[in-house]
């Protein structure tokens, strides 16, 4: 295996990857104590370990249970290294299975709140100092620690979960049932910051400004001195990644922004206003292929499908527009890791695709660029800070997120150009609404989403039978997680009026109040 470059002069503590939906979590909250994280697979060894000189190991969760046949499983070694080590969900049960207790299948499955209630014995272990006594904590699981192993002792239960924490007697081997790192674990930060911190003993020296010195570097090193084509869609992902691109590279950068027709309302002027004024060095391109992509699209209902078709034809356009500019051998795109997370693509885990991202699950593996992907490990939060560090303005960083399919995945079933025109102008009257009652730093992610279901209205004292728009916010700060928004009333109340008034097609409004998981946040 292939050990990973650290940055120099900086504590690292290694996360082995087992395949969690919200592995990366662990990673981000470590880093927000200012300690430096990696992803290592299951399969590394005590030796590799050690050759890192990494300062504690955590175990994420898995999809999988540690009984089967084939699970991934751990080189019994690393718990004799003698550095900390954290098991979290299937990591806990992974310690207890690998070191002689015992892990069955629950009577039921836990997913979402519960109470933690810690035991006397936890008043000794640092991995709970100022955590109360009872709290809410965030659980996924269907299998459960049975019987502990004889050398550990339990430390916290729930009214579901006899044995939701343990450590080992003796030796520095700690366990969670819960998750701490996802954000409704309310205390979940304390808890691994007291790990990476107390336990692991780290300086907490690593920052942002080192992550984007970083990615600058790698660039450089990467691309020598060929042409850059970075797809812009105008987001904050694709902005960083430009901007990085430009400290790097400098004029060797070729901008391209395709029109897809799937665009939000006034965007593409918009993008060319501020990209044009921001980076004039840059050799920036529009290019108009609404056409191409909506005549693709024509009768397509399936969601993963509409993804593939639309990163098939954005690659399609980049090779016909990289024909147009001489040595063009990269291609850099705004991939963050939720992006390759759900589309099961992390390639470290044995990780479930929860869907396809256009610009993950539908590159062809020969499209004759390399990619350029700076973003691959952050949250769209860590990205927001990294593009504030490096002097972007405020209105590009703190724009809502735009899926790459854009308004396709935001039309339910079968796309018609009438049914994006209606969609597209619902969604302007949310955003519109929300800039007028001063929300959008509130809400993360905004939108409206066109459903295939029609119902009877009565307008101007007639009968209708017209379509449905679901209006969906969201707040976040990782978009692996999220909760709905409460937005006030009235303010609904100016959203819903205005669609049915002035969204020709639309006779009903309803707003979704589903959190993630279970729901995600855009529908498609």
């Amino acid at each position: 295996m292939t050990i990973p470059a650290l940055p120099d002069g900086h504590e690292v503590i290694v996360i082995l990857n087992y395949g969690s939906q919200y592995d990366q979590l662990i990673l981000r909250r470590i880093r927000e104590c200012n300690v430096y994280s990696v992803f290592m697979p299951h399969t590394t060894t005590a030796a590799e370990i050690r050759s890192l000189d990494a300062k504690g190991v955590v175990l994420s969760g898995s999809p999988y249970s540690v009984y089967e046949n084939g699970s991934p499983q751990i080189d019994p070694a690393i718990f004799d290294i003698g550095i900390p080590v954290l098991g979290i969900c299937y990591g806990m049960q992974l310690i207890a299975h690998t070191c002689g207790g015992k892990v069955e299948k629950g009577a039921i499955a836990e997913y979402g709140w519960a109470m933690l209630r810690l035991l006397d014995d936890s008043a000794d272990c640092t991995l709970f100092d100022n955590v109360s006594k009872e709290g809410q904590v965030w659980m996924s699981h269907s299998d459960h620690v049975a019987e502990i192993p004889n050398d550990f002792v339990s430390l916290a239960t729930s009214d579901t979960c006899q044995t939701v924490a343990m450590q080992h007697k003796t030796k520095p081997i700690y366990a969670v049932q819960f998750h701490p790192e996802v954000a409704h674990s309310v205390e979940g930060t304390t808890v691994l910051r007291n790990f990476a911190r107390k336990m692991c003993k780290c300086r907490g020296d690593w920052t942002m400004g080192d992550y984007a010195e970083e990615a600058i570097q790698k660039i450089r090193k990467q691309v020598g001195n060929e042409r850059v084509l970075c797809a812009l869609s105008g987001g904050v992902d694709s902005a960083v990644v430009a901007a990085l691109l430009a400290k790097a590279i400098g004029e060797k950068l070729s901008c391209v922004l395709v029109d897809h027709g799937l665009m939000r309302k006034g965007e593409v002027e918009l993008i060319v206003n501020e990209f044009t004024k921001q980076y004039p060095m840059i050799d920036f391109r529009v290019v108009n292929a609404a056409d191409r992509f909506l005549d693709n699209l024509v009768n397509v209902t399936d969601p993963s499908e509409k993804r593939k078709i639309i990163g098939s034809e954005f690659i399609n356009v980049f090779y016909d527009e990289a024909a147009k500019i001489n040595g063009v051998k990269f291609l850099a795109q705004g991939t963050i890791y939720p992006d390759v997370i759900e589309s099961g693509g992390t390639g470290k885990g044995p990780t479930h695709t929860i869907k396809l991202h256009h610009n993950v699950g539908a590159l062809p593996k020969d499209m004759g660029f390399a990619l350029v992907e700076p973003l691959r490990d952050l949250f769209k939060d860590e990205v927001r800070r990294l593009g504030l560090g490096i002097g972007l303005p405020p209105e590009i960083i703190w724009r809502h997120p735009f899926p790459g399919p854009g308004l396709a995945v935001r039309c339910l079933e079968a796309i018609t150009r009438d049914k994006i025109k209606i969609v597209r102008e619902a969604d302007a009257i949310v955003i519109e609404e929300l800039i007028a009652a001063n929300l959008m730093r509130e809400v993360s992610q905004a939108f409206a989403v066109l459903l295939p279901v029609k119902s009877v209205g009565v307008m101007g004292d007639s009968r209708t039978y017209e379509f449905t728009i679901a209006v969906r916010c969201v707040k976040t700060d990782d978009f692996m997680t999220a909760d709905w928004s409460e937005i006030p009333y009235g303010v609904l109340h100016k959203i819903s009026n205005r669609i049915i008034n002035e969204v020709q097609g639309v006779n009903r409004v309803v707003y979704d109040i589903s959190s993630k998981p279970p729901a995600t946040i855009e529908w498609e």
